[in-house]
């Protein structure tokens, strides 16, 4: 299968999911998770028009991403892994959107950089969705308080994002998520990877982060 019949098959199924739950497909963003893989690898998605790509290490986007946007203007890159502080002006420079807000001193590192470059990516505060200690993620009962805090920064508040825990039905975790979002009157939620962005769909994703399942054929 090449990667625009994967492209292909991944958009139906966000439709097909999208049709159920009586959701416009078009409020769905794809992001292509590409970490780990090539230039090579990246570029046939690009040519078949995917246009979001998501990165979990900073270093590792520094190497590919800069020539690859020169020679792709208009495709974006989103910071999907856990974000350090020291890697916040890397970051700023980088990534159009980063989903792993979690902790209100990364917040302050961000803001920081975001105006020394003028730049200023949207941001997800992560959720810690299934109370894992070793998982990154803003515990539930402080999403509030970090939610408040980006709207009061000049970076705008994406959404929130969470990865449940493996090897769990992830339903429940997606629906809670929507739940917390509601409470919060916060509507994006980057939310689904390539086993589970069906489920995630129907219950309100705006963002899926799909890489596998793009990848490999």
């Amino acid at each position: 299968m090449t990667a625009a019949e994967r492209l292909q098959e991944i958009r139906n199924g966000i439709a097909s999911a999208a049709k159920v739950a009586r959701r416009d497909p078009g409020d769905v963003t794809l992001i292509a998770v590409s970490k780990t893989r090539s230039a090579e690898a990246i570029e046939p998605l690009i040519a078949a028009g995917q246009r979001d790509f998501g990165e979990n290490r900073v270093q590792e986007a520094l190497a590919k991403w800069p020539d690859l946007l020169a020679r792709h203007p208009g495709v974006r890159v989103h910071c999907i892994g856990q974000l350090q502080s020291n890697k916040a002006a890397e970051a700023v420079r980088l990534f159009d959107t980063i989903h792993s807000l979690d902790r209100p001193s990364l917040l302050q590192a961000l803001v920081k950089e975001a105006e020394k470059a003028n730049r200023f990516p949207a941001v997800y505060v992560q959720v810690n969705i299934g109370d894992e200690a070793q998982k990154g993620g803003c515990p539930i009962g402080e999403v509030g308080e970090l939610v408040m805090a980006v709207r009061n920064s000049p970076l705008p508040l994406a959404g929130l994002m969470c990865i449940p825990p493996l090897d769990v039905e992830p339903s429940p975790f997606f629906a809670l998520l929507a739940n917390i979002a509601r409470e919060h009157d916060v509507t994006g939620l980057s939310m689904g990877m390539s086993a589970d962005y069906k489920a995630a769909v129907m219950l309100g994703a705006t963002a899926v982060r799909v890489g596998t399942a793009l990848f490999e054929a």
